[in-house]
């Protein structure tokens, strides 16, 4: 059985995403989800930059805007997150943002390494002079962090470092079963992201393997296609579902109000 629910979908607010909140509903109830989650770009804590993120006076937009289809879909459930960057030193000033919402779930995520946006396209040029494998190591050690601050619920694409291929030459299982725990301990969720077969690397964020890894902790899941066009709504949820269940899972999380509502059988 596929996924019925979606919690990762953006609004023309973040600067790059296209198609209004209607249009990624009625996509939601063509491919047949029962329950969708918006999930914008929350503003940057640490500076502005419209090419990312709504800017802070945009948030009550943004509320309003999912509100309204909220109303208008009286039978389709519609959930209200944010996906929020952890950014270190500025945990006070994400935890001001969340708390000035009842938000159904918060997705965590790690775009920047030491102010770097390591998956911007403009700024992938900057891989060249990286050590691969001290980039892999930042990133696992900033989603430990992100996870353990009690911010969020949901951990964003957990393996992103990956988006243009680069791959590091070290094993690094260690810093892998370091994160699961920390997820565990944390009582974070994962998603499972289908965008990564939209990106150059071509593959679902997180790998198998990877995910392997969190099941065997105890760390659970859930489901989303990172949507920035309401045509991606759902997509590639059959091979999300299959990955899901080569790793071993049996059941996803939904949420509301911040908790884990209810758990669904794959």
């Amino acid at each position: 059985m596929l996924p019925l629910v979606d919690y990762h979908m953006h609004t023309p607010l973040c600067g790059h995403a296209t198609g209004e909140p209607h249009e990624y509903v009625e996509q939601a109830m063509k491919v047949g989800l029962s329950e969708i989650g918006f999930s914008d770009h929350a503003p940057l804590v640490s500076h502005e930059d419209a090419r990312y993120t709504m800017k802070r006076s945009e948030l009550p937009a943004y509320h309003r805007m999912i509100e309204e289809v909220q109303a208008r879909y009286k039978n389709f459930s519609i959930k209200l997150g944010l996906e929020a960057d952890f950014i270190p030193g500025y945990e006070e000033k994400t935890r001001e943002i969340l708390s000035g919402y009842p938000y159904d779930f918060v997705i965590g995520s790690v775009h920047f390494i030491d102010n770097w946006a390591f998956d911007d396209p403009d700024q992938k040029i900057k891989w060249k002079d990286k050590d691969v494998d001290r980039v892999y190591r930042d990133y696992y050690d900033l989603l430990r962090r992100s996870a353990a601050s009690g911010l969020f619920d949901i951990m964003g694409h957990v393996d992103l470092v990956k988006k243009f291929g680069h791959r590091p030459v070290s094993n690094l299982r260690d810093e892998v079963e370091k994160t699961a725990r920390v997820f565990k301990d944390s009582n974070v969720t994962v998603e499972i992201n289908t965008s990564g077969l939209r990106k150059p690397v071509g593959e679902i964020y997180p790998s198998l393997a990877i995910l392997e890894i969190y099941q065997k902790a105890g760390v659970p899941i859930t489901f989303s296609s990172d949507s920035h066009d309401p045509l991606d709504v759902g997509r590639d949820y059959d091979k999300a579902a299959a990955l899901a269940e080569a790793a071993g899972y049996t059941e996803y999380s939904v949420f509301r109000k911040r908790k884990v509502e209810k758990r669904m059988r794959l």
